[in-house]
């Protein structure tokens, strides 16, 4: 999984709609069968409901990772989006969600989902990353934080 590829191919939404979770993961599954991403909505819709039935995706310092496997698909679909006044996502934390980083990945491939939640859960980890993706302007401004996050950090001499 290459997480740069990834991320530049996946679904943006600068400031999403919805009030409530699963008006959030609605859009989120949405904008994936809009852009082609994937083709089953209600397979895909389902799969992430019943992800959060089980435990909220909703992690802390306002990050929810909502995501769902699917059959019928080959490479990993992700949104990134954002709700910059936050909704109730029953985080960890308590605290509404704002950052929003969704994945749909195949049922029999769990190798490409792993590695892209790792990735994005460790930048996300950054209070600064954070703070900044809640003041872009642009998609690219989204990717442009996040791929220079991924970078390797270079040891100060």
């Amino acid at each position: 999984m290459d997480f740069k590829s990834t991320l530049k191919n996946g679904c943006f939404a600068l400031e999403l709609k919805g009030s409530t979770k699963d008006e959030i993961i609605v859009e989120m599954i949405d904008l994936l069968v809009a852009s082609g991403k994937i083709s089953d909505r209600d397979t895909a819709l389902r799969s992430v409901l019943e992800r959060e039935k089980k435990m909220s995706t909703g992690m802390q310092c306002g990050v929810a990772i909502p995501h769902g496997k699917i059959e019928g698909i080959e490479d990993i679909a992700v949104v990134f989006a954002l709700k910059k006044e936050g909704i109730d996502f029953g985080a960890l934390d308590g605290q509404p969600s704002k950052i929003f980083v969704m994945t749909i990945s195949s049922l029999t491939r769990t190798g490409p989902h792993i590695q892209y939640l790792a990735e994005i859960s460790k930048i996300l980890n950054i209070p600064s990353v954070r703070e900044r993706l809640l003041t872009v302007q642009s998609v690219d401004d989204i990717v442009s934080i996040l791929t220079t996050s991924a970078q390797p950090q270079v040891p100060a001499k």
